[in-house]
């Protein structure tokens, strides 16, 4: 029976990486097998690049760079309508694609196309926006000229939790300030780059601009290319692990780096908050993508005198959830750290309120949990969940949750329910986060600036900062002519 109630028919898609133009397979012919995490079926095998692979990607993109860069904004500019266009138009195939290989129902993938779609129509319009300035120097002597120009040749390394909207995050603002590339995408979630990058050839992307690396030998695959010095840039999204050793990798020839990295996002309730608000509040952030989001609630601080009913209430909407509704973990481990988490907690002296089993059947399905009375030192208060787990704590005063909250190696995002306007201008200039979501769970949009402070992550993605870090600044001083002589 079809997954989803798509049909797995994926043979139009080239299996393989897309290197200057053409499709071609791994040097050594080694491929990775796909699997549908919502089966645990294998629905597919592609090309696992090895290092000879990503330094052809590379020679590919930097060949391709100055003509790239040369292009006038509105030809960048039309080319990322177009892309946004015809994604749209394919929303469909797209979404069945991205549920096929995340588990994702296809409410939630037609909603990640959208999304993504919604990156390239925002970037498409900032490519036309990359100014400068010219101004006289105060001391007189000199015009000084400040010109922007692209970065450069940039390698873009995605995530496999949202699969295509994390390339167009990354694409959307590389192609339009005039910089070529190498994407690799999770080896979890290769489907999807694959499609896209086909879309982009489609519709008449030049050759070489977008390169495609599906590879599991990331360390060795990726570490050459931070150590060659004609790479100018690397993005990242995904663990503060992985960025760690990325940004120790790219110290070697001082490469200019993006990182969106880990999060341990506090969600506060405050008791004078609209609970049913605050509720449906709490499951979106909590629940999309079955919390496999770095902007997931990871702790619910709930103040004294709301705590009893939120938790409640909390309870009754996780229980009435269909389980169809919701996707799978991506794959076995993710479901067996997760599970081992709840059962610590749990040993702790933590309470089991809802969920904390595994469900009979196949794929790497996990029950949304909730759990309270939890030590303080309990190891998932500090570490990213990435999962349907809710650990529920109570608080006394505003200033209790904000020192709870900023408990915390992290500072991605945070969330907070109040009906005070005071207390939400405190929030914002007392909570250590890059983002903060008020009577919302939901924060993400390509016009606003996307990142985090502290070990979450350097830079901003998406909003007119997105443009700015594949951009680098220029400045020219030009000698004022002698003044004429009357």
């Amino acid at each position: 029976m079809p997954e989803h109630g798509y049909s797995q028919d994926l043979s139009d898609l080239p299996p393989r990486l897309l290197i200057d133009g053409q499709w071609r397979d791994a040097a050594d012919n080694r491929r990775i097998a796909v699997e549908n995490p919502a089966t645990g079926r294998e629905i597919a095998q592609v090309a696992d690049a090895a290092t000879p692979d990503g330094l052809s990607a590379l020679d590919a993109a930097c060949r391709a760079q100055a003509h790239w860069a040369g292009q006038p904004p509105r030809y960048r500019a039309d080319l990322l309508h177009r892309a946004c266009d015809r994604l749209l138009a394919e929303r469909d195939r797209f979404a069945r694609v991205i549920s096929l290989e995340t588990g994702k129902p296809p409410g939630e993938a037609r909603a990640e196309v959208d999304y993504a779609a919604g990156f390239l129509r925002w970037f498409a319009e900032e490519a036309l926006r990359i100014h400068g300035r010219e101004q006289p120097a105060p001391g007189g002597g000199m015009r000084q000229i400040i010109s922007r120009w692209p970065v450069g040749p940039c390698l873009l390394i995605t995530p496999w939790n949202f699969p295509l909207a994390m390339i167009t995050r990354k694409v959307g603002p590389a192609l339009a300030a005039g910089c070529a590339m190498v994407l690799k995408p999770a080896e979890q979630t290769p489907l999807t780059a694959i499609l896209f990058c086909r879309l982009m050839q489609e519709i008449g992307l030049p050759p070489g601009v977008l390169n495609l690396i599906t590879t599991t030998r990331a360390e060795s695959v990726v570490g050459t290319l931070l150590s060659d010095g004609r790479l100018r840039k690397v993005s990242f999204t995904g663990s503060t692990r992985v960025g760690r050793l990325i940004l120790a990798g790219a110290a070697a020839t001082i490469l200019r780096s993006s990182m969106e990295l880990g999060g341990n996002n506090p969600f506060i309730l405050f008791d004078d908050a609209d609970l049913d608000r605050a509720v449906d509040s709490a499951v979106q952030a909590k629940l999309r993508n079955l919390g496999q989001a770095c902007t997931a609630a990871n702790r619910f601080l709930v103040q004294d005198g709301i705590a009893a009913a939120f938790t409640s209430r909390l309870t009754e909407r996780f229980a009435a959830l269909p389980p169809d509704s919701l996707g799978p973990m991506i794959d076995t481990a993710a479901r067996h750290n997760l599970h081992g988490l709840v059962q610590e907690t749990v040993a702790r002296g933590a309470t089991l309120v809802l969920g904390g089993e595994i469900p009979a059947g196949p794929g790497y399905h996990y029950p949304p949990t909730i759990l309270t009375q939890i030590p303080p030192d309990a190891p998932i208060l500090h570490r990213e969940i990435f999962g349907p787990v809710a650990p529920i704590q109570t608080f006394a005063t505003e200033a209790d949750a904000v020192t709870m909250a900023n408990d915390s190696d992290y500072g991605l995002a945070a969330y907070a329910c109040t009906r005070d306007l005071d207390r939400v201008m405190r929030l914002q200039a007392g909570l250590q986060t890059g983002m903060l979501g008020i009577n919302t769970g939901i924060i993400s949009d390509p016009a606003a600036p996307f990142g985090g402070i502290k070990q979450s992550g350097l830079g901003r993605e998406g909003g007119v900062e997105g443009i700015d870090e594949y951009l680098t600044t220029r400045y020219t001083a030009i000698a004022a002519p002698p003044a004429p002589s009357h």
